[in-house]
């Protein structure tokens, strides 16, 4: 079955609950430590009728095991590491980069339209790692629009004028730190058109601050009324967008549910804080059902919010501290 195709062209419900059924038998076949990971729970996949039953990986799998699922490869496109600043690092094996392509493409468009309409400004200490899903994300957005003026912007630079007030279209994005940074020393420019993006990450540079806190301090700078953000993970290849307020939404090939905190195995309803669970159909080489350590609760079926950190988790180089 050509899951690659149908992943990215779901427009239902039910296209999105036939094809996780699916996923998930593949994962069965194919992903020795999820089957034995059901195995361990006693769970027979025969009975999974319903998408609600199907169990969720615990992300920390991703820091000691290799999550693999392709029966046709051995080798990896590429391999992503997390960069936690404290603990043992994820590590994500991709089987198929184009289809992290995919995701970022289809993903970002879904919520904000064509890519080439845009000129994105990168603001990340180091565009030179490798192995970070987060910068090969904001690679490719900046090659991709290359042409329109795209770049990620040094540290030397900062102080400097970094677009003209009449331009359009203009993504600003990157860890929170760095904008903080730069918006510290940073000439006054206003352009009410421009976006303004953080991903998260303060990476032990500047006290952690809640969310409100910080997109108050870039609501203030950039003169715009409202900051967007993106929630990722190494661990994961589709991201979730908000565009105001820190409510998130997912792109049609990706769900969020919210466990119970007494009960992993159950989910809550609307409003209630537990631990956030993602299916990610695009992560069907590896695992597309994880169980992470961030803390959420949903506002209705479409969106959700992110609350902070289970307790015992390690922190994030690539999220908040939102409590």
């Amino acid at each position: 079955m050509n899951f690659k195709k149908k992943i990215f062209s779901i427009l239902s419900k039910k296209e999105f609950e036939d094809l996780t059924l699916d996923i998930f038998h593949y994962q069965v076949h194919h992903n020795n430590i999820y089957r034995n990971y059901l195995q361990y729970l006693k769970v027979n996949p025969l009975e999974i009728k319903n998408i609600s039953e199907i169990p969720f990986l615990p992300i920390s799998f991703f820091k000691t095991h290799r999550i693999w699922s392709n029966s046709r490869k051995t080798s990896p496109d590429i391999v992503f590491s997390s960069s936690g600043t404290t603990g043992i690092k994820s590590t994500h094996y991709i089987a198929d980069l184009s289809i992290y392509i995919n995701s970022i493409k289809n993903g970002f468009e879904f919520f904000y339209g064509p890519i080439k309409n845009f000129k994105f400004l990168g603001f990340f200490p180091s565009d030179r790692r490798k192995d970070s899903s987060l910068i090969y994300m904001a690679k490719y957005l900046i090659q991709e629009t290359h042409k329109n003026g795209s770049f990620f912007v040094p540290y030397q630079k900062k102080r400097r004028l970094i677009y003209e007030k009449n331009e359009d279209n203009i993504f600003i994005f990157g860890l929170s730190f760095s904008l903080l940074d730069f918006i510290h020393n940073m000439e006054k420019m206003e352009n009410k058109e421009i976006i303004i993006m953080e991903t998260g990450g303060m990476k032990g540079k500047r006290k952690e601050i809640i969310r409100e806190e910080l997109h108050d301090f870039l609501k203030n700078a950039f003169y715009v009324k409202e900051i967007h953000s993106e929630y990722g993970m190494t661990e994961l290849l589709s991201q979730a967008y908000a565009k105001k307020n820190g409510i998130f939404r997912c792109p049609p090939w990706m769900k969020i549910y919210i466990r119970d905190p007494e009960d992993p195995f159950i989910h809550i309803k609307n409003n209630k804080i537990g631990g956030i669970d993602i299916i990610d159909l695009s992560n069907y080489l590896s695992c597309p059902f994880i169980s992470t350590e961030d803390l959420g609760k949903k506002i209705n079926d479409e969106e959700f919010q992110v609350l902070g950190r289970t307790d015992f988790s390690d922190i994030r180089g690539c999220s908040l501290m939102l409590n």
